[in-house]
């Protein structure tokens, strides 16, 4: 065998490498999703919200005071239906509804923060065993992660909002 048939060999063995590597990120993707929407469920139905509510909840805490509309945008929820899960949150005390201080004509929602501990105690056996997993990985490696998640959550983020105004994905040669 000559040395152009053996790098083509090599070529398509790394070729077939990292799509095996690529697989296997993917479908720990898919079961860490699985996971975590199994966990949120248990904790929303301990806290007696629906999965949409709980997801609501984490948005305004993670960057609220928001107002509806922008909260709607995050969530993928069209704003009526926005209403119903504020509504449910407000009478469980989970959120208020503030002035905008920058607008008076419009209101932010904010967590109440006593309610927020008690989500966050909800998911304390997760953080604390991710704790314990990210204890085992080296700096530069979390520093690989983190960058990974972040580039991942993008590009899902860019997939929901592509086939909620397509009806459809964008796919490469369609």
């Amino acid at each position: 065998m000559d040395s152009t048939a053996l790098d083509e060999d090599a070529a398509a063995s790394a070729l077939r490498r990292r799509a095996r590597l690529t697989g296997r990120i993917k479908d720990g993707l898919r079961d860490l999703s699985v996971q975590m929407a199994l966990l949120s469920h248990q904790v929303g139905a301990q806290l007696d919200l629906r999965d949409s509510d709980l997801e609501c909840l984490d948005l305004v805490g993670r960057y609220g005071p928001i107002g509806p509309t922008a909260l709607a945008r995050r969530a993928g929820m069209h704003p009526a239906t926005l209403t119903g899960v504020l509504d449910r949150l407000e009478r469980g005390g989970w959120v208020v509804r503030t002035p905008n201080p920058a607008d008076r004509r419009s209101i932010l929602v904010k967590v109440v923060k006593e309610k927020e501990a008690e989500v966050a105690f909800m998911f304390a056996g997760l953080d604390t065993a991710m704790d314990e997993v990210c204890a085992q990985i080296s700096d530069p490696d979390l520093v690989m992660l983190a960058d990974f998640l972040l580039r991942s959550a993008k590009a899902s983020r860019a997939a929901t909002d592509d086939l909620a105004e397509n009806g459809r994905p964008t796919v490469a040669g369609c």
